[in-house]
């Protein structure tokens, strides 16, 4: 990284966990300042001096433009938005009640848009600035009890291209990552997971690498969307043993 960009400031949601926390420490530890979203996080993680936590609960739409709008007048500088913050939920589309499809379809989609509307204005001012979706493999083709989770991360990603065209001639860089299988905690709450070898799961630390790239591709080029998968697809099914969760 460059000693320009290491001055940099990023706003990062989902921070406090998983890939969200993984890209937060991997930009405070290339040198740039980042404003975490979070509903909580803990103490080690706020301590770093470059690092400001915001709580702020995104799923809360009808109170969220006016939080984030007071954010907006907050931050005088800002380099760049990395949408992380997601959560998954899996079944028949029938075994869903309205609230759950609506809960999910808030978090993932509805709440990034929300977050772009607020800061976009601002990078295209400046004419520079970077816009960074985490999406999923789940936006590259639909799958079997994952009709809601596909919808919201194929609407993510339909969003991030039609931003890319949009903000083309403002300086503004869009793109967006589709992971797949990812060793975090958002499979703490489902019945199947990635497998344990190295070359069957994705590490939250793959898509930082990745989100590192795109930030540092030379002015005037653009990453439109990168695809993750590990070498091997497996899947294990059954819940997990799970410990004392650290909440982010």
């Amino acid at each position: 990284m460059s000693a320009e960009q290491s001055k940099r400031t990023y706003l990062i949601s989902g921070a406090s966990r998983g890939i969200g926390r993984s890209i937060s420490e991997r930009l405070l530890a290339e040198g740039c300042r980042v404003i975490g979203l979070a509903r909580r996080f803990d103490s080690l993680f706020t301590a770093h001096p470059h690092f400001e936590p915001v709580a702020i609960d995104l799923s809360q739409l009808d109170a969220l433009p006016q939080r984030l709008s007071a954010l907006s007048r907050q931050l005088t500088a800002l380099d760049g938005v990395i949408c992380s913050a997601g959560y998954g939920r899996f079944g028949s589309l029938e075994q869903f009640s309205a609230m759950q499809i609506r809960a999910l379809v808030d978090l993932n989609l509805t709440s990034q848009i929300l977050l772009s509307r607020e800061f976009l204005p601002h990078l295209k001012r400046q004419k520079q600035g970077d816009l960074i979706f985490i999406g999923s493999e789940a936006a590259l083709s639909g799958g079997r009890n994952g009709a809601a989770y596909c919808a919201s991360k194929f609407g993510l990603r339909g969003f991030a291209q039609s931003l890319r065209e949009e903000c083309a001639a403002s300086g503004v860089r869009v793109g967006i990552i589709n992971p797949g299988m990812v060793a975090t905690e958002f499979f703490d709450d489902l019945d199947f997971r990635p497998g344990k070898s190295p070359d069957q799961h994705l590490t939250p630390g793959d898509v930082a690498d990745a989100v590192s790239l795109m930030l540092n591709t030379r002015q005037g080029t653009v990453i439109d969307e990168i695809n993750l998968s590990p070498q091997k697809r497996v899947i294990e099914f059954g819940k997990p043993n799970i410990g004392p969760r650290t909440e982010g």
